[in-house]
């Protein structure tokens, strides 16, 4: 049992660390969480946590073809993946020193059906004119995760070959962890947004948020490049 905790707790935390960020679906979700009703949603947050699950699973599946191939693979995707957490941890640490305010009257986040936006110097009010159809809301959905290009980097790519580096017994608990992360996040940030949008309306928040993005991919991509 204590061989797989290592693997899932690994993975829950490289899942965390790569889709805790202000980008174009987190804000989405997170104005939905605000301005949505139930049902809209539950079935965005299980669309984007669904997807992810979909897309790590295909990268667990895809990368290992070639890993059994080509082992060499495995070393060169050991240091592309150190360089591209460490990376990415660098571009969190920038964010924190120059951090934003979530802003829903600057185009922060994508224009939601019913919904109108009104800004003021601190940050935005929002008015619900009448309710966001379930059918539009999942269409977003949808077109935030399907179309942006760094969902594939980050699972297909990134996810499925540090999972594989697990090795064949563990790489599935690996990608246990990372599928964890998403449920966990994606809900967390659907439904419990009307509790967060004070906080993070406000640029300190944002600047706590990237410094723990920034540690832990940093330090999970040395420690990547260096015990393997």
């Amino acid at each position: 049992m204590q061989n797989v905790i290592a693997p899932l707790l690994m993975g829950l935390g490289t899942g965390l660390a790569l889709i805790v960020a202000i980008g174009a679906q987190n804000a989405f979700v997170l104005r939905l969480g605000i301005a949505g009703r139930g049902r809209e949603i539950l079935a965005v947050v299980a669309i984007c946590a669904a997807s992810d699950i979909a897309l790590i699973a295909a990268g667990v599946l895809g990368i290992g073809s070639v890993v059994e191939r080509f082992p060499v693979a495995l070393i060169v995707l050991r240091f592309v993946g150190a360089a591209f957490l460490i990376g990415y941890g660098v571009l969190a640490a920038r964010r924190a020193v120059h951090p934003g305010a979530l802003r829903v009257d600057e185009g922060a986040v994508a224009p939601i059906p019913g919904a109108v936006a009104t800004g003021t110097q601190h940050g935005a009010t929002l008015t619900v004119e009448r309710p966001v159809r379930l059918r539009a809301a999942v269409v977003t959905a949808l077109a935030f995760t399907w179309l942006n290009p760094h969902v594939y980097l980050d699972t297909l790519i990134f996810a499925g070959s540090i999972a594989n580096q697990q090795g064949p017994d563990l790489r599935w608990w690996w990608a246990a962890g990372a599928m964890i992360a998403s449920l966990v996040w994606f809900f967390a940030l659907g439904f419990g947004a009307r509790l967060l949008r004070p906080i993070f309306a406000r640029p300190a928040a944002w600047r706590a948020l990237d410094i723990c993005i920034a540690v832990g991919m940093i330090g999970l991509g040395l420690g990547l490049a260096i015990a393997g």
